[in-house]
């Protein structure tokens, strides 16, 4: 492994890992970087969604997980934990929507079955350790355990990780944290693993990559309503509030119309009152937050000091998001305020901001709803949820 060596690899040697092997590229190499560095590694892969259609990879993943397990020889665990998943992870998804908010349920998926019953399961096979082929880092600092972003920018989920407790953190390695992706495309190739040109894994977590409107629309009842500009203007008519989310630009079915500019329409507000999808055109100052509040806050560790005052950092309010200076004031009773020093685009309740140091993960908290505009637009009523 040599400058690849990532945290705490050097003292696995012999100790029992249990690895969630997901049947894919990263968590393969994964396997390979902890049998380099000595350890006992055991292979655990879960299984959480159990709908057969023509979208689940849950058999394939499952038959490429075992093919890696005889080429390395290790030991292969199955779990199957699609009630668990079904009540803690896709009960909140479908709660969300149903609110008209647009849910993260990656983030609750880490915390409650990655590193949660799976990390049970994990303990009671004898694992000293869990591991995964997640890209980020662990490290100690000041003899506390942090989570920090991976080297590879591109590739970096540490936004996904915020909400993983230090203790879980603390007992698992991310062996692929130092590694760029094309480093660990490149490690299967040369030891020939057969997963080695799979594609990336994206979509819903565990539910995979689908069309999205017609998945939700088999557990949300369409609700169709008025398309309306914010001077009340009807362009068109949707589906259903629950189906769309705050900046989205496809889908809308508005068109060219001859009485509006030829810029992109933009979905801008919610309206439950009278159902109706408020929508915008170019860069609207609907689009943008000056500051938002966010509820049920979760430190890795410790809240930073100086929360009370306003605390100076970076935050994301999605994923792949460059990070953005912010002051952050706890409110109460785990709300807190987020001041942006520059107006954020397309902020949506129900998402997340992930609060960053440097490279250093502090936490996060779920986006309740925008508190100020950049720019006040006369006669406009505020985001969704304010």
């Amino acid at each position: 492994m040599g400058t690849h060596m990532a945290q705490n690899l050097h003292s696995i040697a012999n100790r029992r890992v249990i690895l969630g092997l997901s049947g894919g590229v990263d968590s393969a190499v994964a396997a390979v970087l902890l049998q380099q560095a000595g350890a006992n590694v055991h292979a655990l892969h879960m299984s959480n969604w159990e709908d057969d259609d023509s979208y689940c990879t849950a058999a394939e993943d499952l038959q490429d997980a075992r093919r890696v397990c005889e080429q390395l020889d290790i030991p292969l665990h199955h779990a199957n934990f699609s009630q668990q998943y079904r009540d803690q992870v896709f009960g909140y998804f479908l709660a969300e929507y149903r609110a008209g908010r647009t849910p993260n349920p990656d983030v609750l998926c880490n915390r409650e079955i990655k590193f949660g019953v799976f990390r049970d399961h994990a303990k009671r096979l004898g694992g000293e350790f869990l591991a995964t082929g997640h890209y980020a880092r662990i490290d100690q600092i000041d003899n506390e355990t942090v989570l920090l972003k991976a080297a590879d920018p591109s590739k970096d989920q540490s936004y996904f990780l915020h909400a993983v407790s230090r203790d879980a953190l603390a007992e698992t390695l991310f062996p692929l944290g130092e590694l760029q992706k094309s480093e660990v495309r490149e490690l299967a190739r040369k030891h020939g693993l057969t997963v080695h040109d799979k594609k990336d894994s994206t979509g819903i977590c565990f539910i995979g990559e689908r069309p999205f409107r017609e998945f939700l629309s088999t557990y949300l009842p369409a609700n169709p309503g008025p398309i309306r500009t914010p001077d009340g203007n009807e362009v068109g008519s949707h589906h259903g509030l629950a189906f769309y989310t705050l900046g989205q630009r496809q889908g809308l079915g508005i068109g060219g119309r001859s009485d509006a500019a030829a810029s992109p329409w933009y979905v801008v507000d919610k309206q439950f009152d009278d159902n109706a999808l408020i929508v915008a055109q170019g860069e609207d100052p609907l689009l943008f937050a000056a500051s938002l509040r966010a509820t049920a806050a979760s430190w890795i560790g410790k809240p930073p000091a100086g929360l009370a005052s306003g605390y100076r950092c970076s935050a994301k309010i999605r994923y792949r998001q460059a990070d953005q200076a912010c002051t952050v004031t706890d409110i109460d009773d785990g709300a807190v305020e987020v001041r942006f020093d520059d107006p954020q685009r397309a902020v949506a309740p129900g998402q997340f901001v992930v609060f960053y140091s440097g490279d250093r993960c502090l936490g996060g908290a779920t986006i309740d709803r925008v508190l100020t505009r950049p720019i006040s637009r006369e006669g406009v009523r505020p985001a969704v949820n304010s």
